[in-house]
């Protein structure tokens, strides 16, 4: 298994241009081929350009995006991210996060996105989310669930990051203060856009520009959507609780510390939010005991 930590994905992920589209549209197959047997596709959905087809992204630095263009983002930060941690080659675990995921997103304000999610090869703890529905969970945090609501609750979370475009607006943002323009510039050269750019070396940013208040949101919204599909409401502040048992200085949530609030400052601000309404919730049980276990 291969051990690189979520700091050296974002490190490779400065050199991703160099990786041939070929191979990134090998990966995207990939994934598609671990979705053969989830939900059908809306029949408006577009299928992924092949190999050399992809045109450049041009994502606008204010106003609305065009679905068509937030989607080319995200398959390409995705694409770049697979290129650094490959997805765990567990077929059966694929598909069914896929499953979970879709099941989820159905329950969010934008169940007709194509949703993919993937485990990928990380001992870190930690989950991503990109424009338009991609969303991958590391094996390290992966393995430290204990049942299917708390995967759920994860999953929410990170849909709820696409849902409410909290990484889209960081790279609108970006491209009007011309956030990381420079460091960009010189890694992958002046001949690409502000958006091609960021492709490469906006992981990071997309990793560091999310402020607390969108963790919160996300946190929040995605117990709602959670629930809404059916799981306990106690997945997310479950897996939050065992987060926050890991000492800070240990390496495997070292990036996430530093681009999360604390899982204590993350269940607090849950419980405020909820109020009485989290309380009287109860345990339904709906996801418990039901669980696709992977090895450690």
């Amino acid at each position: 298994m291969h051990t690189k930590t979520i700091t050296l994905i974002l490190a490779m992920m400065l050199g991703a241009s160099q990786l041939s589209v070929a191979h990134a549209e090998s990966l995207k197959e990939r994934l598609r081929q671990l979705l053969e047997h989830a939900k059908p596709k809306p029949a408006q959905e577009q299928q992924a350009p092949v190999a050399g087809q992809e045109s450049e992204v041009r994502i606008p630095p204010v106003g609305s995006v065009p679905l068509e263009d937030e989607v080319k983002l995200g398959r390409q930060i995705s694409g770049n991210l697979l290129g650094a941690a490959p997805l765990v080659k567990d077929d059966k675990l694929q598909q069914y996060v896929n499953k979970v995921g879709r099941w989820v997103a159905l329950h969010s304000d934008r169940p007709d996105l194509k949703w993919i999610f993937g485990v990928i090869e990380s001992n870190d703890i930690n989950a991503f989310a990109a424009p338009g529905g991609y969303v991958f969970i590391t094996r390290g945090l992966y393995i430290r669930l204990k049942d299917e609501s708390e995967l759920a609750g994860v999953l929410g979370h990170e849909v709820a990051h696409v849902q409410e475009k909290h990484h889209l607006k960081v790279v609108q943002k970006s491209q009007l203060l011309g956030v990381g323009a420079t460091v960009a510039q010189a890694t992958l050269g002046k001949g690409k856009s502000g958006v091609q750019r960021l492709i490469g070396s906006g992981a990071e940013i997309l990793s560091r520009g999310l402020d607390k208040d969108a963790e919160y949101e996300a946190d929040r919204i995605g117990v709602v959507i959670a629930a809404r599909a059916g799981y306990d409401v106690w997945g997310l502040p479950s897996v939050l609780q065992e987060i926050s048992a890991v000492s800070s200085t240990d390496s495997t949530v070292g990036m996430l510390f530093k681009t999360h609030p604390h899982p204590d400052d993350r269940l607090a601000r849950l419980a405020d939010s909820m109020g009485d309404r989290l309380d009287g919730l109860p345990e339904t049980g709906n996801g418990k005991g039901r669980f696709y276990s992977l090895a450690k």
